[in-house]
């Protein structure tokens, strides 16, 4: 009896053991199968908030907080907030198969939270509310953009 608990608790344990590794934040998929042109689509849509930004593990999304992002048609992004506007450019690509898009508020912003997401942003999910961008820094930091449709 003692033995057949056991290799039920092994098995139990392999299991689970499997399930978290395969599930690792670090094996996420970049966007299967999305190409430029479907996000051109979806972002060019309505209106964008910035609902994460991580930048090396420190949240800054309160940053960005009552911005509405516009990322026109003509590559132009503008960034209102009741009485600020922060003008820059957006541009997706595709490379190796992935869909990044590049934002820009340099021209304009030279420190500060629209320089530091001004990046190339590879995407990692993108439905029609909500894109998940991830960008990895010269030091090899990581930092996250959730941006959400209004």
């Amino acid at each position: 009896m003692k033995k057949h608990s056991f290799i039920i608790a092994a098995v139990f344990f392999i299991a689970i053991s499997f399930v978290t590794i395969s599930c690792s934040k670090d094996d996420k998929t970049v966007a299967p199968g999305i190409t430029t042109a479907e996000v051109n689509t979806m972002i060019t849509t309505g209106t964008w908030a910035v609902t994460l930004y991580d930048e090396a593990g420190i949240d800054h999304t309160s940053d960005f907080s009552g911005y509405a992002f516009a990322f026109n048609a003509d590559k132009t992004l503008v960034a209102t907030e009741t009485v600020l506007t922060k003008n820059g450019t957006w541009n997706s690509t595709s490379e190796s198969g992935k869909v990044k898009i590049t934002i820009d508020f340099t021209a304009t912003e030279t420190k500060g939270s629209f320089e530091s997401i001004s990046e190339d942003w590879k995407v990692l999910t993108a439905v029609d509310s909500e894109i998940n961008l991830k960008h990895i820094s010269d030091d090899k930091s990581i930092d996250l953009l959730t941006i959400t449709k209004n």
